[in-house]
């Protein structure tokens, strides 16, 4: 257990200076693969052939050079083309749950799993103690120990 706390530990370490680096210096190719191609709505920016108009493309070059963050650039494209052009929705308001629901989804999953798992192992059949079989299942496997005794 403490070495996974500490594998777990030491990955954040590594990667939060990492991601804060993102953030404060963004590439404009960064930007674009968070972002939908503005025309085909379809696509990530980054993979589209058609890619953004030429007056996005020059607005996320320039914010980038000015030394804007990742979210002032991307606040900018939103106020600018709305909120569809982001590839992943906001995290805030009703736009939550497309982050929550699908967490909730697996972990009730689990939860029923575990449930009927737990009730599927305790079931016992009515009537006979546990660990005492029913007599004429006794009997039927005496008789087919004593066939594979013979054979």
């Amino acid at each position: 257990m403490r070495l996974i706390v500490a594998t777990l530990a030491a990955l954040a370490f590594v990667a939060a200076p990492a991601a804060v680096a993102s953030e404060e210096q963004p590439t404009s190719l960064e930007i674009q693969q968070e972002l939908w191609c503005a025309d085909c709505e379809t696509t990530l920016a980054d993979a589209s052939a058609v890619s953004y108009t030429p007056e996005a493309i020059a607005l996320i070059a320039s914010r980038v050079d000015a030394g804007d963050t990742k979210s002032e650039i991307k606040d900018r494209l939103v106020a600018e083309y709305g909120t569809q052009i982001l590839a992943a929705p906001p995290k805030k308001g009703f736009n939550l749950l497309a982050w929550l629901l699908p967490i909730v989804g697996v972990l009730g999953g689990a939860l029923v799993l575990a449930v009927l798992a737990w009730r599927w192992s305790r079931v016992r059949e009515p009537g006979l103690p546990v660990g005492v079989l029913d007599p004429a299942l006794e009997r039927r496997i005496d008789q087919e120990l004593a066939r594979f005794d013979e054979g």
